[in-house]
């Protein structure tokens, strides 16, 4: 359980974002959350959090701006009382021929997926201690990539492998373990397991079907957890399979 922790999820005002959160308030975590735009949505997770009987706080930053992003962590740690559990989640879906991908989506995708993380990481670790939980969302497609148009979106998830890898090197020393974990196709709105595309992607899978954002969540929060203090610098998969 996580009585007393806090935590950080960006993007945590929708899918699977804000299913962590709940999952996270619900072990007893205090949640902050960052979101770029559905104000009220995050205002709704927050008071979602809050009947949990824990504190919860919703911070507007633009994954993009690294100022913003370090200004999140510290209104956190001064708000909650520290910071123990950061969850790197908002992402992005570019998608499209890999002659039409201009630059500027290269850089904002790699800014808002890769550099995010390093930047949150790197302030949220001045702040942990032993115990200390660095988790960041990665994708299924850093791993295997079924069909065409997704070569911007699996470079930049994969980015998180190196860093994962390199965070628990730099910060196992100070008994903080950082990981990654891989969704599969999730019913989100981003990608409703009802869209002209679910067919097709539970094609893919050996399950035959999506997963649900509770499904990531829980895995999020074992890896939180004290259960799971011996696992670090590696990638879990859920993903029904999409990887088998």
């Amino acid at each position: 359980m996580l009585h007393g922790r806090v935590a950080l999820v960006t993007g945590g005002s929708r899918g699977i974002g804000a299913a962590i959160a709940r999952r996270l308030a619900g072990e007893g975590a205090h949640v902050a959350i960052t979101y770029a735009r559905a104000a009220d949505q995050a205002r709704a997770v927050v008071t979602e959090v809050e009947t949990m009987g824990v504190r919860g706080l919703a911070i507007p930053a633009e994954a993009t701006d690294a100022a913003a992003l370090t200004e999140a962590v510290e209104r956190t740690a001064a708000a909650l009382g520290g910071l123990d559990i950061l969850i790197n989640n908002a992402g992005i879906a570019p998608y499209g021929p890999i002659e039409d991908v201009t630059l500027e989506d290269v850089d904002r995708t790699l800014a808002i997926h890769a550099r995010a993380a390093f930047v949150l990481a790197q302030a949220a670790a001045r702040h942990m201690g032993d115990g200390g939980r660095i988790i960041s969302i990665g994708s299924s497609l850093a791993e295997r990539v079924p069909s065409p148009g997704w070569a911007l979106y699996s470079m930049s998830k994969s980015a998180l492998i190196g860093l994962t890898k390199g965070l628990a090197r730099d910060l196992g020393s100070r008994g903080i373990t950082a990981n990654l974990v891989h969704p599969g196709s999730t019913d989100t709105d981003m990608n409703p397991a009802d869209g002209p595309d679910a067919p097709q992607e539970r094609s893919y899978t050996a399950l035959d079907r999506y997963c649900d954002p509770d499904d990531i969540a829980a895995t999020v929060a074992h890896l939180a957890g004290p259960g799971a203090r011996n696992i670090t610098g590696t990638s879990i998969t859920v993903d029904a399979g999409t990887t088998a």
